[in-house]
């Protein structure tokens, strides 16, 4: 999860390695720069249909004609017309960066092709100077022994080979044995390298957390996932009647109508740690004149506003705290030690500090009423210990409940679980989910029948789908 002053806009999840610049334009470079061209002038004329047409069938199947004039419409096209736009780099001779500058803000934007040269990777981004390398090797505990170790190796390199990086954890599951990996620093300039119990903020994958305590307590009787969540609120807020339609299985697969971010934060909000002071109260106010995108249950829109009332209306109906429910219905049963909204002393020593995109040190963040959208923070060891509850589910409450986050609620423009995103690398469909916050990434992956998870940690607010993306390529 990122605040709503994180500026990124991503069409469709990229299955590809980007790592190092062509030198010399070449005749695919030329293709692609055609195909930019066109996009450019379809995105300038606000033809969604004209763009969508261009894309190839990888692409397609990923994002629907209608999910993509949806994004098109709703995010992109109020950008207004693209003034000016320059080629970046042209990585592996299929990948071009192009930096592309509206009025308000400058993006870039990724395009790839496939075989036939239609576009199968199409990625907004926030746009940033090229990254300068490290000076030094980053360190590592990978002992490139192994096919595992290898792969992992090789899909770390771009990521870790960044100066802005710092340090990263992984854990791999593959064929019931696990091998876990450090890379770079827990902070910079201490030497002291990440291991599987080094502790970093997971963002987003807390909602999953969130998804299985919804699940254990529809299988406990307490509610029922289509019950509408003005059975929950104060009569005042409930009296909204832009709320009627929607159900605690929308707020958690993101199909409510909510907006990502509620637009009432206290004016005096720290822009580095933007959830701290955003409590019940605030989420109250603003639920009683809201009003919605979409009708409930019809299209898919990423909400951290949805499962942070999801999880505030849990805590309500439990009598517990949100940090309170984490434990007792997931860590204590399953042993995990070092998973918690708030770390005791002898767990903050085990975190990592973390840093910025620019690879500068930024505060952790702090959380209130929206703490269940991504305020927990884990190891990979736990991380690990979790996936493979998830993938073999015990037979007890626990598992019931895990087992019912995995069943498919919603297939129209993405396709979900409770909380969990189900995505599609090299034609194998895994349970998915990441997180972001301004210093930390994470990324968390599983496929039962292929017995195969990654998990990558990372604490540096650059995103590292592409690492747990490739090794998950490499080893499936």
């Amino acid at each position: 999860m990122k605040s709503q002053t994180h500026y990124c806009l991503i069409i469709l999840i990229v299955f590809s390695m980007i790592s190092s610049s062509a030198s010399a334009q070449s005749i695919q470079q030329r293709k692609t720069d055609s195909v930019f061209a066109l996009v450019k002038h379809y995105f300038n004329a606000k033809q969604a249909d004209s763009i969508y047409a261009l894309a190839g069938d990888s692409f397609k199947a990923q994002l629907s004609r209608t999910a993509f004039g949806n994004v098109s419409e709703k995010q992109l096209f109020p950008l207004g017309e693209i003034r000016g736009s320059s080629l970046v780099s042209f990585v592996n001779n299929k990948v071009a960066t192009y930096k592309v500058i509206f009025n308000s803000v400058t993006l870039q934007l990724l395009i790839g092709l496939d075989q036939a040269n239609k576009i199968d990777i199409l990625l907004f981004q926030p746009f940033k100077e090229a990254t300068a390398h490290r000076i030094e090797r980053a360190a590592t505990s990978n002992k490139m022994l192994t096919i595992i170790d290898n792969a992992v190796a090789e899909a770390v390199s771009p990521y870790i080979e960044q100066a802005n990086t710092a340090g990263l954890s992984i854990g791999v599951l593959k064929d019931n044995n696990i091998n876990t990996y450090g890379y770079g620093e827990t902070a910079k300039g201490k030497s002291n390298l990440p291991d599987a119990n080094t502790i970093f903020e997971i963002g987003s994958i807390t909602k999953t957390f969130t998804s299985v305590i919804l699940a254990y307590y529809v299988n406990e009787g307490k509610l029922k996932l289509n019950d509408p969540i003005t059975k929950y609120l104060p009569d005042s807020v409930a009296a909204n009647p832009n709320l009627k339609g929607i159900t605690l299985l929308t707020l958690s697969n993101h199909t409510s109508g909510l907006e990502r971010m509620p637009d009432n934060l206290p004016a005096n909000t720290d822009p580095l740690n933007p959830y701290k002071q955003y409590n019940k109260k605030l989420l109250f106010a603003y639920l009683k004149t809201c009003k919605l995108n979409s009708v409930p249950g019809e299209q898919y829109a990423y909400s951290n506003l949805a499962v942070g009332l999801l999880g505030t209306i849990l805590a309500q109906v439990s009598g517990k705290t949100y940090d309170q429910l984490v434990a007792d219905v997931i860590c204590k049963p399953l042993k995990m030690e070092s998973t918690a909204q708030h770390l005791t002393a002898a767990l903050q020593a085990r975190e990592a500090i973390v840093y910025n995109t620019e690879g500068n040190a930024t505060p952790l963040w702090d959380f209130d009423a929206l703490a269940p959208c991504g305020a927990l923070h884990s190891s990979v060891n736990d991380l690990l210990t979790y996936v493979k509850a998830n993938m073999n589910p015990p037979d007890d409450k626990l598992g019931k409940a895990l087992e019912l986050t995995h069943q498919l609620t919603f297939k129209k423009d993405a396709k979900l679980g409770l909380a969990w995103h189900i995505i599609t690398v090299n034609g194998v469909e895994y349970i998915f989910h990441n997180g972001g916050t301004f210093g930390s990434s994470s990324f968390l992956a599983f496929n039962h029948e292929k017995n195969l998870a990654v998990v990558v940690l990372s604490n540096c607010g650059e995103t590292v789908d592409m690492v747990g993306i490739n090794i998950l390529k490499k080893l499936q």
